[in-house]
């Protein structure tokens, strides 16, 4: 048989194969922006978004900003409420994007004034987790720097009464009504409705009776029922950390919840606010031995005694609840040793975690510091499984970054609900998504505006150094602009920090001052 004519080998087919099956990059488009500014517009301070959170199915949306509120969005495409002839439609690929709307605000939290210490707690909203939902009542948790509470949003009936026995034109309001008629049953009574004004002078007659009484008695007619929307504060789990809360996060029993500070872990139960139990203390019996500090914490979305925290040296440690009260000690260490000759004065900064955040399978932890996004996987732990660099070409800008303390952004970040993608912020407005399955190139730059492809950098993905840190410094300002390893500007004074992604669908928000953008794909 001629050889040129034999089949292709093993190996170029399953390359085939795999290139076949591998996705597809995505192409984003806008979807919606709330509380878009105009050109040359300024921001209040206290407008900025400082949170995103979507709940677990998707059908919900919340946002905390620097002034202590949480604003709610609601999806508005859902399948349940589509017609048959729409879910028909439906079962058609058709290009249609989750559609949100505004829901209702509320003031979570208020600037406060710790005497004892002499410092002023900041009503920023940190962190906002939602919990489980019942009888059509959302329940979320929000924070600030000290204090942790828990909200309860539901709509309430509100009633129309008219059609009274009695003239209430001239009552001021309903209440007022209320105490006038309460106040009149001491009056000596006489057939309908009379009373003798002998025996009773009503020195405040709001309420005009006809001349020898009612003829006939009319009870109160409900004409109608008005459905507002209700916060409510039902706990407060306060006085708990002696340092700023970074992160909280809620257990997959529905019953317990996490609080983190620089040095403790704290374990609390949704219905008990004034107890709770430290699990983690990395505090040192004198404060000039800390070597490190506590960055971020996430519960695994299904076992409930496994808890993932990150530290300032760029490791992620693994804890397990049933092993002792008190976690001195990790069920796994996930950390990328340092390359030889490779440290510097930043080495000890860059390398600090961010954010971390699990995959919803549970097998992957995605982590974020300043250069660069690492995926780990939990049954490895010699280290990263993919490297995303979104910073590199800032890295000949460390001293310029040092110097305006860009270098201490702390930026978030997430996954797909499938997977197969992460997703982080950047400046200028900028973030960045990439693939995360074996030989995937895809790396796509998006702008937070409404023509998200305008901005493409092509910077292909390598395995970036790691390092290790300590990471204390307080942010004051001062940015620069630049220009990135592609030519283009770059803006430190815009920056990105704060973006989801949707739980089972191919849409991201994220913040942008005080805009909130969406996009899907």
């Amino acid at each position: 048989m001629d050889p040129s004519s034999s089949s292709k080998s093993p190996d170029h087919d399953d390359r085939s194969e795999a290139e076949a099956t591998r996705p597809q990059p995505l192409e984003w488009r806008f979807a919606q922006v709330f509380g878009e500014r105009a050109a040359g517009e300024d921001v209040q301070e206290v407008d900025i978004i400082s949170s995103i959170e979507f709940d677990k199915i998707g059908d919900h949306l919340a946002t905390g900003d620097r002034g202590g509120r949480v604003v709610l969005f609601e999806r508005t495409d859902s399948r349940d409420s589509a017609t048959r002839s729409e879910l028909e439609r439906q079962d058609y690929p058709i290009a249609r994007h989750p559609e949100f709307r505004y829901k209702t605000e509320f003031q979570s939290h208020e600037p406060e004034f710790d005497y004892l210490k002499s410092l002023e707690i900041e009503e920023k909203i940190n962190k906002i987790k939602w919990c489980q939902t019942a009888n059509n009542a959302l329940f979320l948790l929000s924070t600030n720097d000290k204090t942790i509470k828990y909200w309860k949003v539901q709509e309430k009936k509100v009633k129309r009464i008219s059609v009274m026995n009695l003239d209430t034109s001239q009552s001021s309001d309903y209440n007022g009504t209320a105490s006038s008629s309460s106040s009149s049953n001491s009056r000596a009574l006489l057939p309908n409705g009379g009373c003798s004004e002998k025996l009773y002078n009503c020195t405040n007659n709001d309420l005009s009776f006809p001349p020898g009484g009612c003829s006939s008695l009319r009870l109160p007619v409900v004409t109608g029922q008005d459905l507002n929307l209700v916060a409510r504060c039902r706990r407060v789990y306060a006085h708990a950390h002696d340092y700023h809360i970074n992160s909280i996060s809620n257990n997959s029993d529905g019953e317990t919840f996490v609080s983190v500070d620089d040095l403790r872990i704290n374990l609390w139960n949704l219905e008990i606010s004034n107890q709770s139990f430290n699990i983690v203390d990395v505090k040192p019996a004198n404060m000039e031995d800390l070597t490190e500090v506590i960055t971020c914490a996430e519960f695994h979305p299904t076992h409930c005694h496994t808890l993932a925290y990150s530290s300032s040296k760029g490791s992620i440690r693994l804890i397990d609840l049933r092993q002792s009260a008190l976690c001195d000690n990790h069920a796994k260490l996930f950390e990328e040793h340092e390359a030889p000759g490779s440290r510097s004065f930043f080495t000890e900064i860059i390398a600090s975690v961010s954010d971390v955040k699990f995959a919803r399978d549970g097998r992957h932890i995605l982590s974020r510091d300043y250069m660069t996004l690492k995926l780990w996987d939990l049954n490895m732990d010699s280290g990263p499984v993919a490297t995303f660099q979104v910073h590199e070409y800032l890295r000949p800008k460390l001293c310029d970054l040092y110097e305006n303390d860009s270098i201490f952004d702390k930026f978030e970040c997430c996954l797909s609900g499938d997977g197969l993608r992460v997703a982080t912020g950047s400046y200028s407005n900028l973030f960045r998504v990439f693939g995360c399955t074996p030989g995937s190139a895809e790396a796509t730059t998006l702008e937070a505006s409404r023509n998200p492809m305008m901005r493409q950098v092509a910077n292909p993905t390598r395995p970036a150094r790691t390092l290790t840190s300590l990471t204390r410094a307080v942010r004051r300002g001062g940015e620069n602009p630049g220009v990135d390893g592609n030519g283009n500007s770059y803006d430190l004074s815009t920056k990105l920090l704060h973006l989801a992604w949707h739980p089972t669908e191919n849409s991201i928000a994220c913040a942008a001052a005080n805009s909130l953008y969406m996009y899907y794909a």
